[in-house]
């Protein structure tokens, strides 16, 4: 997929982001919503490695990210539609693994972060409320030793369910899928000309599952 076509698809969903933030202009009640759960690989980079460090130089492959768990928090506004907007932050402490899920091969540790603005339209039926929600924002991945953070632009979206427990405290669990863009044909995890690999994929998806709690002021 070329740069053209990349990003023709942002604004689209960016529009789909922006109709949440702006369905409903009247706030209510300010939140906080801690959350932990489990996130995993969805897609695999096709890789070419560089042969830097124990890496054998044009050994072609495929790069994926490890499921663990992860964790974070939300802090946002409700609104009168109902719904609500969001600024998410996510953690997910894992590895990078090459070969298949059967003898998969640890190649370094990653931490891997979501920051990401976003709204969610609620569909209630009594205590029980159903959603949907979006948003954009970047992902940082930080790979251990020498090798510099990539920062890349990325997108959300997911599905979930709340219940109201009391008026200022809910439960919910949700499941979400992120989209961070990634150059193709391009060099990833460098230190100055040093590179791990070269890689030749557009888009990395991961998912998450996750089960918070939601406290309103």
């Amino acid at each position: 997929m070329s740069d053209i076509k990349k990003a023709g698809n942002i604004p689209t969903s960016m529009l789909a982001v922006a109709s949440l933030l702006l369905s409903a202009p009247s706030f209510a009640e300010v939140y906080v919503a801690p959350f932990g759960g489990y996130g995993f690989g969805a897609s695999e980079f096709n890789i070419k490695s560089s042969g830097v460090g124990n890496l054998t130089s044009g050994e072609e492959g495929e790069l994926k990210v490890s499921e663990s768990a992860q964790y974070g928090v939300m802090l946002g506004f409700t609104t009168a539609d109902p719904g609500d907007i969001y600024l998410l932050y996510s953690h997910q402490s894992t590895e990078l693994r090459t070969g298949s899920n059967f003898s998969p091969s640890p190649i370094t540790d990653l931490d891997l972060d979501y920051l990401h603005l976003g709204g969610s339209l609620y569909f209630p039926k009594g205590d029980v409320k159903p959603y949907v929600t979006a948003s954009v924002g970047l992902t940082s991945m930080r790979p251990s030793g020498e090798y510099a953070n990539e920062t890349r632009f990325s997108m959300g979206f997911g599905v979930g369910v709340a219940y109201q427990v009391a008026p200022s405290f809910s439960l919910f669990a949700d499941a979400r899928g992120y989209a961070t863009f990634i150059s193709s044909d391009s060099t990833l995890f460098c230190n100055g000309g040093d590179c791990l690999w070269s890689i030749s994929s557009d888009i990395m998806w991961q998912g998450q599952v996750n089960l918070g709690l939601k406290l309103t002021f």
